[in-house]
C-alpha cells in the first residue's frame, strides 16, 4: 500500500535533454526538423516565416495577411478550407509576430499528411478576398476600441512605443485609420515579399507517410530571401509619463528598460536576477507589494527577448490612490537589489525553482518542439538551455549583486503608468 504519510525523498535534478532533432534539407534549400516522441498518434507541423511586424511598412499588413491566409484560395473559400480541416480533425492555427510569422497544423498523424496539398495551397496561393478582409478589419476595430478602454493595454502600449519609438516595429501599434487605410493590394504584395522563406519543424509521432507527404508539397516550393531590412532608428520617448483614463478606479503601472539578448554572457545571470526580483509567486515584488502591503493582487517582472532587441519589464495594476506608493516601492526594491548580497537560501529557493519550472515546461514532444524552434530561430548552440542551467547553478551573490548594478538602476527605467 502507497505511504501517503511520509513524502518522497527530494532528488534535485540539473539535466536539460531535448530530443535530438532529425534535421532533412531539400535540395531548394528548405530545411525540416523532425522531433519525434510521445506515445500518442498525434503530430504537429509548424511552417515559420521571416513575415512579420519587422519587415512591414505599414502598420497592420503583417497581422492580417497572417489571418487571412486560410480565407480563400483559387479552389476554395473559407467555407470549404474550414470544412475540409473539420473533415480530418485537424486544427489549424496563425501566429503572427514581431519576428516570425508562423502556420501550424495540429491533428491525428494519419489524418494531418491528407492536409498537407491543402496547407500549401493556403501558403502559396491565398487571394485575399475584400469580403473577408473588410470581416477581419471590422472584428480588429472592434476590439482594438475595447482594449483601449482597459488601462492593462494602454501602459503596456505606452511602455513599447517610449522604449523604441513610435516608427520603431517594437514601439508601433497599429490604430484604427491605419487598419482602416488597409487594402487587398498590400496585403497581396507583402505575402510575395516575404513568404517565401521559412523553417519547417514536425512534431509528435512522426511517421514515414507523413515525411514523404512533407517533401511532395515542399521539394519545388519556390523560395527566396525577401527583401533586406536595416535596423530602424530608435526614438525613445520620455523616461516618465501617464495617461489619464476617466472613469477607472484601477492605474497600471509599467516599468521598462531595453535589455540584453540570449546569447550576452550575462544572460544567465540577469534571468536569474529578474526570476528573483519578480518572477515567480515568491519574488520580491510579490513579497513586498502583495503579500506584505497588500496593494495588488500581482506584480511581475520578465525579460521580453526578441530578435532584433528586447527589454525587461515591470507590471502591475493597482487602484488609482495606490500608484505613486507602488511606483516609490517598485524603486526601493531595485535599490535594494543593488545594496547587498542576497541571502544564500533566497538565491537557493529561486533557483530551484526556476530550474524546476523549465524543466516541466518539456514533458511533451510539442514542447521540445517549442525550444528546438528558439534555437534554430535565434541562432542559439544546440546545448543552450542545458547550459543555461549550468551557468545558473553557478551563480552565487556576489554575481547577482554586480549583475544588480549592471542593469537593475532605478534611474535608468522607463515608468509609465495609465489610470
Amino acid at each position: 500500500m502507497l505511504d501517503r504519510k511520509t513524502p518522497p525523498a527530494f532528488k534535485k535534478s540539473s539535466a536539460f535533454t531535448l530530443i535530438q532533432p532529425e534535421k532533412e534539407t531539400l535540395s531548394n534549400g528548405i530545411t525540416i526538423s523532425y522531433v519525434n516522441g510521445g506515445s500518442q498518434e498525434v503530430t504537429k507541423i509548424e511552417f515559420i516565416f521571416n513575415a512579420s511586424k519587422w519587415y512591414e511598412g505599414q502598420s497592420g499588413v503583417s497581422y492580417f495577411t497572417a489571418h487571412l491566409l486560410q480565407k480563400g484560395t483559387p479552389t476554395k473559400n473559407s467555407f470549404q478550407i474550414s470544412s475540409e480541416l473539420d473533415q480530418y480533425g485537424v486544427h489549424l492555427e496563425v501566429s503572427p509576430g514581431y519576428d516570425f510569422t508562423s502556420l501550424s497544423l495540429y491533428g491525428l498523424t494519419k489524418n494531418i499528411g491528407r492536409l498537407l496539398k491543402l496547407s500549401r495551397e493556403i501558403i502559396t496561393q491565398p487571394i485575399f478576398p475584400d469580403i473577408e478582409l473588410q470581416q477581419a478589419k471590422d472584428i480588429y476595430i472592434q476590439g482594438l476600441k475595447i482594449n483601449l478602454e482597459k488601462t492593462s493595454y494602454l501602459a503596456s502600449r505606452l511602455l513599447r512605443e517610449n522604449l523604441f519609438g513610435k516608427e520603431h516595429p517594437y514601439g508601433r501599434d497599429a490604430d484604427v485609420t491605419d487598419i482602416e487605410l488597409i487594402k487587398r493590394t498590400d496585403l497581396a504584395n507583402f505575402h510575395h515579399d516575404y513568404f517565401k522563406n521559412l523553417e519547417v519543424i514536425c512534431s509528435g509521432k512522426i511517421t514515414d507517410e507523413v515525411k514523404k507527404e512533407l517533401r511532395s508539397i515542399l521539394t519545388d516550393f519556390e523560395i527566396s530571401t525577401g527583401s533586406k531590412k536595416a535596423a530602424p532608428k530608435l526614438n525613445p520617448g520620455p523616461p516618465v509619463e501617464f495617461v489619464k483614463k476617466e472613469n477607472t478606479v484601477q492605474s497600471s503601472i509599467r516599468f521598462g528598460k531595453r535589455s540584453i539578448p540570449r546569447t550576452h554572457s550575462d544572460y544567465p545571470a540577469l534571468l536569474m536576477l529578474n526570476h528573483i526580483f519578480g518572477g515567480f509567486f515568491g519574488s520580491r515584488l510579490m513579497k513586498n507589494i502583495r503579500e506584505e502591503k497588500g496593494l495588488t493582487y500581482g506584480i511581475y517582472s520578465s525579460l521580453v527577448t526578441l530578435k532584433h532587441d528586447g527589454y525587461l519589464s515591470i507590471g502591475a495594476d493597482v487602484n488609482n490612490e495606490n500608484r505613486g506608493i507602488v511606483i516609490e516601492e517598485i524603486k526601493n526594491e531595485l535599490k535594494n537589489l543593488q545594496a547587498q548580497p542576497m541571502d544564500s537560501n533566497e538565491l537557493k529557493i529561486a533557483r530551484n525553482h526556476f530550474i524546476g519550472s523549465l524543466q516541466a515546461e518539456i514533458t511533451t514532444p510539442f514542447a521540445h518542439a517549442d525550444k528546438i524552434k528558439n534555437i534554430i530561430l535565434y541562432k542559439l548552440p544546440e546545448n543552450f538551455y542545458q547550459s543555461l542551467i549550468n551557468k545558473i547553478e553557478s551563480l552565487n551573490s556576489r554575481d547577482l549583486l554586480d549583475t544588480a548594478h549592471k542593469y537593475f538602476d532605478d534611474t535608468e527605467f522607463h515608468v509609465v503608468s495609465a489610470g
